[in-house]
């Protein structure tokens, strides 16, 4: 191959996300240098954390740059290596964005046994989203056995864990999703207690009905209605972990109106990044892998296919139009 495609954010976007903010480009193969592998990517990961990256705003991470290829998490294979601690064929996990291919000096480039574990499990429950939901659960929340957690967006690629490892720890685990089809699989494949429909429209009182006994910890990702609703059920000393309010993500208020349970309550929430805290992945990813190669954790995924299809792909993400983990299939 003499050129390969790649995806570059056009424009930052005004209000909701628009496939005009991408562009497809063709570009050339790249001559590798001293201590530099080629990788033909396989899978790309797509997270609502890219929602944010893409305005020019203060957060924990500079802007997505225009013009230049998307962010974004990849397992590939090497196709070339100039680099002696990697060789063709190695399979390996990077941050190599919305491309078909891409040059790393291995610094932050990861080698993956795919023996029992497929490849793509590596960009959710054995990756990023699985070491956001395990951080979270075990470093914030903190879950006692018995206890009640809740987790927004129950049915995506970090939720889905989050319950699954809430319930090995012996708690009660409750979801919150968008649908029938979401619940039923939260709960009849996944083993949450409860899951709660928000487009029902019942959502406090579903919610109510389901945590009898108040809630204890919350995993949040969406925000809003949902998460108002947590903090009315939430018991004395509850540990919220902040993840993501994707309700927000394109400049929607999201009002609270029972802040005042912070102070009745004495609740604690913490926000997170993951990436700040590797010097726990080790731990958290051996958990992780055991688990799915003996199929004790289970996840589900969306692909679409071919790198054209991303943008779209990124666009019902936010929407919620995904079931588990949103992929892009390269190769």
């Amino acid at each position: 191959m003499a050129t390969f495609k790649r995806i570059v954010l056009a424009s930052r976007p005004k209000g909701e996300v628009v496939p005009e903010n991408f562009r497809l480009e063709d570009v050339p193969v790249p001559a590798l240098k001293d201590g530099e592998i080629l990788i033909r990517n396989h899978y790309l990961s797509l997270d609502p954390y890219m929602r944010m990256r893409m305005e020019d705003v203060k957060s924990y991470a500079a802007p997505q740059p225009i013009g230049e290829t998307m962010i974004g998490g990849t397992v590939g294979e090497v196709i070339e290596s100039k680099n002696p601690k990697f060789t063709v064929g190695d399979k390996v996990q990077g941050m190599l964005g919305w491309s078909e291919m891409g040059v790393s000096d291995g610094v932050m480039l990861r080698k993956l046994d795919t023996t029992h574990i497929p490849l793509s499990a590596y960009l959710g429950a054995v990756g990023m989203p699985g070491m956001t939901a395990w951080y979270g659960l075990t470093q914030i929340m903190q879950p006692k056995e018995g206890e009640t957690i809740v987790v927004s967006a129950a049915s995506g690629a970090v939720g889905s864990v989050v319950g699954q490892l809430a319930k090995l720890r012996g708690c009660r685990a409750v979801g919150i999703a968008g649908g029938k089809e979401k619940c039923d699989y939260v709960v009849n494949e996944l083993g949450f207690d409860a899951c709660i429909d928000y487009k029902a429209g019942n959502l406090p009182a579903d919610l109510a009905k389901a945590t009898p006994n108040g809630i204890d910890a919350v995993f949040e990702n969406v925000g809003g209605e949902g998460f108002d609703a947590c903090l009315a059920r939430m018991n004395p000393f509850g540990r919220i972990a902040l993840c993501g309010l994707i309700a927000g993500y394109d400049g929607q208020p999201m009002p609270i109106n029972n802040v005042r349970a912070f102070l009745t309550m004495r609740l604690t929430m913490r926000g997170f990044i993951v990436s700040e805290h590797m010097e726990l992945w080790p731990q958290g990813l051996r958990e992780l892998g055991t688990l799915v190669a003996a199929g004790r954790l289970k996840f589900r995924e969306s692909i679409a296919d071919g790198l054209a299809s991303a943008p779209d792909a990124f666009i019902g993400l936010l929407k919620g139009r995904n079931f588990g983990k949103q992929l892009v299939k390269l190769a």
